[in-house]
This record gives structure tokens, C-alpha cells and sequence, in this order.
């Protein structure tokens, strides 16, 4: 095994691809379903679930072929405002590359992994996003059916990728989720062809007096594969896109279902309803798509069903929760139906996401739940989350590393839980959390001001939680001080190693050969660990590592070894080490850096920032 070596692969290696021209008739309905016209055979695998199976089968075969997808939220085209705001760049990995990669001396060629190509004819990625989703695709209003006479193009963000989900039901399909300002697309990709299949735009709601957005942040996938879950981060609502499937588990229809939307802020109306795009992708194939239901069958009402707001202050007659900004941070399904929903400023909804429109089955306030966690697993009948800093700019003196366990039998389908109930289990909470989101433990106050910076900062981040394939072991992320928590399932017993060594506890280091260097300033040998996936034969986990000008929560994610972070798992799933990185660029993106708090405002010209990992099992 070795620790070091020096992968770069420019995106200036990705070929453009031959626009598709679109020919598609106008659909006047109010029910608008369009098939696609091909028919690929599916595997119809009985894949691995990851996280979301009651029980694994511990496989470690080195024959098990899967693809690594990264998600690199930097722009793809040049001359941009700012960061993240039009285009992106996959970085997908054959596990035939890379575990030869792994095996390789520390000699070898710098370009000895390449890219999968996502176009026909074109053998070397990454993939530009602008490729896979052509700009030419014609926008449909959702009511009518109509063409609105708009390309996608011609609208705005379109952009910052933010990660690509598993379809765990066939291992055939990721949805594409585009978070950039205002953008709210969800997409959805063939892995086997990287073709794709479906675009849709989520709803923009309003108040009566100000306009709330809309923002597409993570979605997910149900564990049968019949829905994608749409976290509307701006918009302050869960929404569903159907799906159904052939015998051979091949997509034939994907609706955007405006019936079942939920609203989990106050005042809430819909100020422009969902809409689909049709025309041809990148191999000449006709997308799918369609919109039914009503917004009037949908949930906009203020209260939970035990009549407090769902979000503080709707009702001067509902009592208050502390949940006093409830965008949804990350939706986490459990194999129960059930989908649980951190937030922003803390609380947590439980909705059966089976219903029409979704229901609220169990709420919490934010001293039960602190906000902002994002990462979340489920072992047998408990699922664990996590509380970190908050991603907007309060969050840049945050400092919170929390997890949390529930029981996944505790709800019923047909009414809802009281307030609180049942009550999670406290796993860990940092005695250093500041004192905010809903923590009201914390010995330091609410305030840490020690920045970013690497050696010098205390603050913590708890982000993303990866679980072994014996259910044993719990991964849970510090962004922030480039180290991996692990809880023993069992007992909650917690250990820890860190990401700036090789060995995992102390020298080497796979990041520091492969750091940025056309800015003195910048600390090496910065990880700065993301969003993950366990590998198929449950040897790695595959972890996104961040930029130096980050895109996102610029501060509590600045980082030097932008790319695919290769951890392997150690002591039967108890520990682990950085043994290499598959680095990741891009120097088309010519955006100004946004004002990076606590860290270095840096001056190169390297913009990729890679921020969350899938894995394909093939």
C-alpha cells in the first residue's frame, strides 16, 4: 500500500459534447407524463443498501467493481460572479483504477487514474454538467404542460453540485442535486451510460409579504427506489418527485407530485410551481418527465398535528418549539418509510413520506435536537444523526460536534407522536459546543472565535457519518479539525484517528504531497473531510475533501488537497487512515473567492471543491 502519490487530471481534458437538437411536441394536461422511448435492460440487482439495511453481508472480494462519483461544486465555464453559480464537474472512478492505483509504487505516473467520460465518443472526464444536461432543454410549465419558451440556458442556477445519491434499490440511478442561489434542480443520471434521464426545477414559495426562494440542497431516495425525497432548503419545504419502474428496474416515469409537498415554515403560499424540462441528452435520447397533483391537496398549513407551529411565531396562540428556522438541512430515510429532517436552527420533523401530501408523525424542538446537522445512518432499528455549526455566516464562531441515536420503531403512519417523543439518545456531545442552535450545555459560551486554520483553531464541525458493513462502527466527521470520530455501535464507546498521517495517529500524510501550492500562505496538508460512502466490498471509505476556496460554509470548509480522499478501514472497522487522495482542478473557473472567515483568503487560481462522494456498485 502505498500513502503518496500525485493525481491531477485537468478539466481541460473534457471534449465537449455535439448539441442535441430538440424536437418535442408541447403537452397540454394537467396530468403530464412523458415515458422515455428506450428500454435499456437493468440489472435488477439485489445491491447492497449501505446504510439502510437491517443486516450486510460482509463481502471483501476485491472482484467487487464499483464507480466512485464526485460532486465539485465549482463552476465549469469562466468569467462568473462568484463561486458556484453555473455548471459543475463530476469525477466518476473505476474501482479497477483505483485499487491499482492503491497498488502501485509511489513512482508512477502522476495521470495514472483518469476520469470516466460521460459522452458518447469521449473516453476521459470529469463531466461537465452543461454536457450531461444539454443547455438547450426546453422548460415545460408544471400546469399546463406547455413549453414556456425558455431554455435551460436561459435560467439561472444552474449550478454548485452538491451531491449525487444512490438509487440503493438497483444501484442504476443517482439524482443530482444543484444548489446554487435561487437554482432548485434535481436531476436524475443512468450510472450505466451517465446519460441523462430526467431535470426538474422544485417550487418557489412566498409569504404574504416576501418572497422565501427555492433551493435544491440533498435529496434521497426512498430504500424501495419509489420516490426521490427533495429537500427545498430555501424553500422551507420536503417535496417528491415518483418513480416507476419496468421489471428490470429500468426508470419509464418520473413525476413531480405537488400533492404530496409539505411546508415546514409559517405563512407559507407557492409563488411559482414546479417545473420539468424535455428534449434530448447527450446521446440523442428523449429525457422523461411530468408534473401532477395540486398544490391546493399539499401541506401549507401552519401547525403540527399537535397544534404548535411548525415553525416559531405563526400563531401568537402556539406554543413556541425553538425551531425558529426550519430549513431543512439533510433528509435521512429510514427502511420504516419514515424520513428525518434536521434544521437549520434546530428541531427535527419525522414524516411518512409514504403519504399524500407527507405527514408529520414526530417533532422535536432545538434543545432536544440542535441544528444544522447534516449526516445521518441507520444500523438496524436505530439511526443516528449529527449537530454541527450552522452553514450560513452565524455559523463562523460555532463550534459543535454532537450525535444522536433514535429508535426507528417509534412511529405510527396513522398519528403523531407528542412533542419530543420518543426521545433520542445523546451519543456524544462535545463539552467545548458553543452554546447555540438549541445547545444549552456548552462550557465556553456562544461564541469561539479560534477560526479555521489548522493547529490553531478548537472549533469543531461534526459533518457526515459513515457506519461499517457489520453495522459495528460509526465514522463521524470533523471538518474542521481533519479527524474522524468512531462510536462503537454497541456501547457508544468512542475512539478517534486523525486525517493529516498516514498511520492515522501522528507524520506522513497523504494530503501534504498532494496540497495546493501557488499560495504560500495556505496551510498544507488540510484534508478538510466532506460528505462519504463506504465501498461495496467494505474496505474504504471514499470521502470528499475540500478547496481552498470553498463554495460553500466557506468557514468551516477551506481545505488543500481538493479531491476523493482514499481512507482505509482498520481494526475490523474501528479505526481507519488516509492512505491516499485522488486529487481533483480546475483553473476554467475564473470567480472571485468569497471573504473566507477564520482561514486564508487565498490568492491561486484553484477553484474545484469537492463536497460529497457516492459509490456505484457495478
Amino acid at each position: 500500500m502505498r500513502f503518496f502519490s500525485l493525481l491531477v487530471f485537468s478539466v481541460g481534458a473534457a471534449a465537449a459534447a455535439a448539441a442535441a437538437s430538440i424536437n418535442e411536441k408541447d403537452h397540454a394536461a394537467n396530468t403530464i407524463v412523458s415515458k422515455s422511448r428506450r428500454m435499456l435492460k437493468g440489472k435488477n440487482s439485489n445491491a447492497m443498501k449501505g446504510s439502510k439495511k437491517k443486516k450486510r453481508k460482509s463481502d471483501k472480494d476485491d472482484s467487487i467493481r464499483y464507480e466512485v462519483w464526485a460532486s465539485d461544486q465549482s463552476n465549469s465555464v469562466p468569467n462568473q460572479t462568484s463561486l458556484g453559480m453555473k455548471g459543475s464537474f463530476m469525477w466518476i472512478y473505476d474501482s479497477t483504477d483505483i485499487h491499482k492505483l492503491l497498488s502501485s509504487s509511489p513512482s508512477s505516473s502522476a495521470n495514472d487514474i483518469r476520469p470516466l467520460s460521460c459522452l458518447p465518443g469521449t473516453a476521459i472526464g470529469p463531466c461537465n454538467v452543461l454536457d450531461v444536461f444539454p443547455r438547450n432543454l426546453e422548460q415545460l410549465d408544471g400546469t399546463t404542460g406547455f413549453k414556456t419558451g425558455l431554455k435551460l440556458d436561459d435560467l439561472d442556477g444552474f449550478g454548485r453540485l452538491h451531491g449525487v445519491f444512490v438509487d440503493e434499490s438497483t444501484n442504476r440511478y443517482i439524482n443530482a442535486n444543484f444548489f446554487a442561489p435561487g437554482g432548485a434542480y434535481i436531476g436524475i443520471i443512468d450510472t450505466d451510460t451517465k446519460e441523462a434521464i430526467a431535470l426538474f426545477r422544485a417550487t418557489r414559495f412566498k409569504t404574504a409579504t416576501s418572497t422565501i426562494g427555492r433551493s435544491i440542497h440533498m435529496s434521497t431516495w426512498s430504500e424501495d427506489g419509489k420516490y426521490i425525497l427533495i429537500d427545498n432548503l430555501q424553500g422551507k419545504a420536503i417535496e417528491r418527485i415518483n418513480i416507476e419502474r419496468d421489471n428490470d428496474g429500468n426508470i419509464i416515469s418520473a413525476v413531480f407530485d405537488r400533492s404530496a409537498t409539505i411546508g415546514l415554515g409559517k405563512d407559507m403560499m407557492v409563488e411559482e410551481g414546479a417545473t420539468y424540462f424535455l428534449g434530448k441528452n447527450a446521446y440523442g435520447r428523449p429525457l422523461l418527465g411530468g408534473i401532477i397533483g395540486d398544490y391546493a391537496k399539499a401541506d401549507l398549513n401552519d401547525l403540527t398535528p399537535n397544534e404548535y407551529c411548525k415553525e416559531d411565531g405563526c400563531s401568537s396562540s402556539a406554543l413556541t418549539t425553538g425551531r425558529t428556522n426550519n430549513v431543512p438541512i439533510c433528509p435521512l430515510p429510514s427502511i420504516e418509510n419514515n424520513l428525518y429532517i434536521t434544521l437549520g436552527a434546530g428541531g427535527l420533523f419525522v414524516l411518512d413520506f409514504t403519504a399524500t401530501p407527507m405527514s408529520i408523525v414526530g417533532e422535536y424542538d432545538q434543545q432536544t435536537v440542535n441544528g444544522a446537522g447534516c449526516g445521518g445512518i441507520q444500523g438496524g432499528n436505530q439511526l443516528y444523526i449529527n449537530a454541527g455549526v450552522a452553514a450560513s455566516s452565524t455559523g463562523f464562531d460555532q463550534s459543535t460536534f454532537t450525535v444522536y441515536s433514535f429508535g426507528t420503531g417509534g412511529y405510527n403512519s396513522s398519528s403523531s407522536n407528542l412533542p419530543n417523543e420518543p426521545k433520542p439518545t445523546i451519543v456524544f456531545k462535545d463539552q467545548t459546543n458553543t452554546n447555540t442552535n438549541g445547545n444549552l450545555d456548552g462550557e465556553i459560551g456562544t461564541s469561539n472565535d479560534s477560526g479555521q486554520l489548522p493547529g490553531a483553531t478548537t472549533r469543531r464541525d461534526s459533518h457526515g457519518l459513515i457506519m461499517t458493513q457489520n453495522e459495528e462502527f460509526i465514522h463521524v466527521v470533523d471538518r474542521i479539525q481533519n479527524v474522524m470520530e468512531v462510536f462503537n455501535s454497541r456501547n457508544n464507546d468512542r475512539s478517534t484517528y486523525d486525517l493529516t498521517t498516514g498511520t492515522g495517529t501522528g507524520v506522513d500524510a497523504a494530503c501534504s504531497s498532494k496540497s495546493v501550492v501557488d499560495d504560500p500562505n495556505l496551510p498544507k496538508n488540510d484534508p478538510t473531510p466532506d460528505l462519504g460512502t463506504i465501498t461495496p466490498d467494505g474496505k474504504y471509505i471514499m470521502i470528499a475533501l475540500r478547496g481552498p476556496a470553498p463554495v460553500s460554509v466557506a468557514h468551516s470548509a477551506q481545505g488543500s488537497c481538493p479531491g476523493i480522499g482514499i481512507i482505509e478501514i482498520t481494526e475490523n472497522g474501528g479505526s481507519g487512515k488516509l492512505v491516499d487522495v485522488i486529487r481533483t482542478t480546475n483553473e476554467i473557473d475564473t470567480a472571485p473567492l468569497n471573504p473566507i472567515p477564520g482561514g486564508i483568503q487565498y490568492t491561486g487560481k484553484e477553484r474545484s471543491d469537492v463536497h460529497y462522494i457516492g459509490v456505484v456498485k457495478k
